[in-house]
């Protein structure tokens, strides 16, 4: 294939491993479809489903149906990982069938295969499934059962769905901002000390939008013709740094269509292979320009929130008002604007932390812009040159989150299809059936969302929903499927505005159409 000798090790910059990654690839391809079409020779309604695939092009383009096997949480991972893995295979699938399997047992790497999880903790991976327009499939690993308490809980579960199929049989889901994400990237950068933990940027941007409850889609970063951003206002880049030529360009007319961008760090500053650029291919996006310098791990620098001229704060600075500064990340890229921008948000640089009598800033006020904010037509460009989704991710600051949730609303010209008004942590998303739509809110707020299974589900209290009515629906009814109830709504200027009482685990308010 390559003339090279198997690679020795699996360091994924390797260029004989990256080959052999490639050969890997292609190989399985060649027999998924071998066998794809040996099977519908016999059988023309049969299929061959692999057990996961390293590629999720490849995946959407041969899979008439495929299975997540993503069966629970282990380590540090987060309840919402479930429903991320759909939105990825969505990206490249679109609204094939996807099943979701869900393990009643513990998937650590010890193995414990006759074990059983929580019901919470069954529950809240099962939610997420049903959320993001995955089919059950629950998988109980050996047949011999010797803890019977996970059975009542599946069998609750699959009653539920039955019920209420008919509004889980999606058409579409409803939503205009795409999150991209890149198998490309994760491949071919990396090196340098900033760039480890590369999938940090994406968990942490991931996580900003569910606490903002911000509904959102996926986007694979080799599918952005115009076919597949159809459906898109507004593209998030969190730190999609190996860009080809033409995927520029593809932004780039996204942008000239009326599309808008949000990005940050390095994105584009590499091509496909992860060469690296003498400047941003979103150079002309972005109206940025940048040296390639990074400066960190930075300690002790901060970020200036200013008003403009005449007092007022930018829509980005939202809560932050009386911050006066917040805290910076751990990496910045320097860069330097094109044209005019705002400032916002500038740079405080990093001053001694010890000894007490030098932790005094050397510089009070810059101009060095953090968030870079233009608007071209009808886009709104929003590039932060350094890595807040990842510092995010990493230490979870409020200020961080509050942040990022405001440029993506200020970006998307806050016109979200639904907003959830409430305490805790909810994952929300939105659904069109052929006669009625769907808004699922899944309760993610306990001590456990980040560590270790759910000992128990904590109810939120009332939350106030606004959801925008589709163009030429008329309303008929709407209910709550897990309170078993009918709600009454006011609908104001294209909003229905509705109170769920209270959420356990998943609620789904669903609206039917005359």
């Amino acid at each position: 294939y390559a003339g090279m000798d198997l690679p020795e090790n699996t360091e994924r910059l390797d260029p004989v491993y990256q080959k052999w990654t490639e050969w890997r690839i292609e190989r399985l391809r060649e027999l998924w479809v071998l066998w794809d079409s040996t099977i519908q020779d016999v059988k023309s309604t049969s299929r061959f489903i692999p057990n996961g695939f390293p590629d999720r092009i490849v995946t959407g383009e041969k899979s008439d149906i495929f299975f997540t096997d993503h069966q629970a949480r282990r380590g540090l991972t987060a309840p919402w990982d479930n429903g991320k893995r759909a939105k990825e295979l969505r990206a490249t699938m679109g609204m094939k069938p996807l099943g979701g399997i869900f393990s009643v047992g513990i998937e650590e790497e010890y193995r414990w295969k006759d074990s059983v999880q929580t019901e919470a903790e069954i529950r809240i991976w099962a939610s997420e499934c049903i959320a993001h327009n995955m089919r059950l499939w629950f998988v109980k690993f050996g047949g011999v059962i010797y803890d019977e308490r996970w059975l009542p809980v599946v069998q609750d579960i699959y009653e539920f769905a039955a019920k209420h199929e008919k509004y889980l049989r999606n058409k579409a889901p409803i939503t205009d901002i795409g999150v991209v994400y890149s198998e490309q990237t994760s491949r071919r950068y990396g090196g340098e000390a900033w760039q480890h933990h590369y999938g940090d940027h994406g968990e942490g941007m991931y996580h900003a939008l569910v606490e903002a409850r911000i509904p959102f889609e996926m986007v694979n970063d080799r599918l952005l013709d115009a076919e597949h951003l159809n459906n898109f206002k507004l593209l998030v880049l969190p730190n999609i740094a190996a860009l080809s030529d033409h995927q520029c360009q593809q932004i780039q007319d996204f942008v000239d269509r009326g599309g808008s961008v949000v990005a940050t760090f390095e994105t584009s500053l590499y091509d496909e292979h992860g060469d690296k650029r003498e400047d941003f291919g979103l150079r002309n996006v972005f109206q940025v320009s940048t040296n390639g310098t990074v400066e960190g791990p930075m300690k002790n620098s901060y970020l200036q929130l200013k008003a403009d001229d005449s007092g007022a704060y930018h829509p980005i600075l939202e809560g932050l008002e009386n911050a006066n500064r917040i805290i910076n990340g751990i990496y910045r890229l320097e860069t330097s604007p094109l044209s005019d921008f705002p400032e916002p948000v500038t740079l405080i640089p990093t001053y001694p932390d010890l000894p007490m009598e030098h932790v005094y800033p050397r510089t009070g006020e810059t101009h060095q812009r953090e968030v870079y904010l233009r608007e071209q037509g009808n886009s709104r460009i929003a590039f932060i040159p350094w890595d807040i989704d990842r510092t995010f991710w990493d230490i979870l600051a409020s200020d961080h989150g509050r942040l990022l949730a405001n440029i993506v609303r200020w970006a998307a010209k806050d016109e979200l299809p639904v907003r959830v008004e409430g305490p805790g942590v909810v994952d929300v998303s939105s659904w069109l059936q052929e006669d009625s739509m769907t808004v699922h809110l899944v309760n993610l707020t306990n001590p456990m969302m980040l560590k270790g299974p759910y000992r128990e589900l904590i109810p939120l209290s009332t939350q106030k929903v606004s959801v925008r009515m589709p163009d030429g629906k008329e309303l008929r009814s709407v209910k709550l499927l897990k309170a078993d109830k009918t709600v009454e709504l006011e609908v104001e200027d294209g909003l229905a505005h509705l109170e769920v009482p209270s959420v356990l685990d998943h609620e789904i308010i669903a609206i039917d159409f005359i």
